[in-house]
């Protein structure tokens, strides 16, 4: 089978959670640089990739990279590419692209070139005097940096990137994506023998997100993506990937995550959300408001939690006496791991404690800081 190019994109700060995953999947010569993680491929890792990565925003085929430093360059190169091997003769195909430090910077130009050298190329391998563009879609994205070109098409869809899991049909307002959630949680010292909460779960992706990990359930197994439809990409290549994704859930381990909100409403979403995703019985989900929690549950737990910010409404002073009273429950005890993602610049001041770490992330567009705090870890137990 013909070798390919992959490159997994991830948010700002999540490179290294996404290349792990990588390395968990057996893939080789994993490359980073600015967000992309390339790797080598075959057909058959579009499908597998796709359904299970957790933390990438999306799968691209990488066509071909190559300096481009005038639109004549960036037509012929971009022409030269082995298109016909994966867009179909009625393929359906658009151009998106971006532009940094180089010289062609231009964006809307170098997308009408690049649709322009596509096109010819596709016309002529198929004998057609126009393409037709009525079958499966393709988004081909021109990304030139420091006058680099990377041409991909991606292969998860373009309206639809792998945060999109397919269980969470309701969520309450400035939602946590399911791919942060799943950073979050893999950021952490959280395995699935020890106890998780979260105290301010809204529709509950931070903990559904864990239970999918700790039940290892392909967070793509229950969604489509645009390379479906493509030819190139055979249909057993997908039913191959999922049967492998089946036999690798965990049934057997007892998980035990806990996760409350103040709001009922929320509560109601999380639980339905949890059942669509399946793995409701690992999840114990309950109403309370998080001024009300006066000690931890258990000694060795991890709490991973999303306190309001930015665009989640609430009012500033509420919301530090909200970290205030979880330095006093959460922070003063050693056995405790806690978790926090915010943008709230005083957070360690109101906390009461420095974080052992903090890691700057992008929540969509909202700049964030992950503050990690590290408790002990339970001695393990003798056989």
């Amino acid at each position: 089978m013909d070798k390919i190019k992959l490159a997994a994109i991830s948010a700002f700060g999540l490179e290294a959670v996404v290349k792990r995953e990588l390395n968990d999947l057996r893939y080789e010569n994993v490359v980073t640089d600015n967000g992309w993680m390339y790797f080598d491929a075959e057909a058959k890792d579009i499908p597998r990739a796709n359904i299970n990565l957790r933390c990438a925003d999306r799968v691209m085929l990488v066509m071909g990279q190559f300096e481009a430093l005038s639109f004549e360059e960036l037509f012929d190169k971009t022409y030269e590419l082995p298109w016909e091997k994966w867009i179909s003769k009625d393929g359906r195909f658009t151009v998106k692209g971006k532009s940094v430090k180089s010289k062609l910077y231009s964006v809307p130009d170098c997308q009408a070139l690049v649709k322009k050298a596509v096109s010819k190329k596709l016309c002529e391998e198929y004998d057609v005097e126009w393409m037709p563009e009525t079958g499966a879609e393709y988004t081909i994205l021109i990304s030139i940096h420091k006058d680099v070109a990377t041409v991909s098409i991606d292969t998860t869809g373009a309206r639809e990137g792998l945060f999109k899991r397919g269980y969470r049909e309701r969520s309450m307002e400035a939602p946590l994506k399911e791919t942060m959630a799943a950073a979050l949680v893999s950021l952490s010292y959280w395995k699935k023998d020890r106890i998780l909460y979260d105290p301010m779960c809204g529709s509950g992706t931070i903990a559904i997100e864990a239970a999918m990990i700790g039940r290892n359930i392909a967070p793509g197994l229950n969604r489509s993506f645009a390379s479906q439809n493509w030819p190139a990409v055979k249909e057993e290549y997908w039913k191959n990937a999922k049967i492998e994704a089946r036999k690798n859930i965990d049934l057997d381990s007892e998980i035990k995550i806990y996760a409350s909100d103040i709001s009922a409403k929320a509560i109601k979403i999380a639980q339905e959300n949890a059942a669509e995703a399946g793995v409701d019985d690992c999840i114990e989900f309950f109403v309370k408001d998080v001024m009300h929690i006066k000690e931890p549950m258990c000694p060795y737990g991890i709490l991973i939690t999303n306190p309001p910010y930015g665009e989640r409404i609430g009012d500033i002073s509420e919301i530090k006496k909200i970290h205030e009273h979880l330095g006093k429950v959460f922070g003063r005890d050693k056995t405790w791991s806690s978790y926090f993602i915010t943008s709230i610049e005083s957070f360690e001041k109101d906390f009461g404690r420095k974080a052992d770490r903090k890691r700057k992330l992008f929540n969509g567009d909202v700049r964030v800081d992950f503050y990690q705090y590290y408790g002990e870890r339970p001695e393990k137990q003798e056989d």
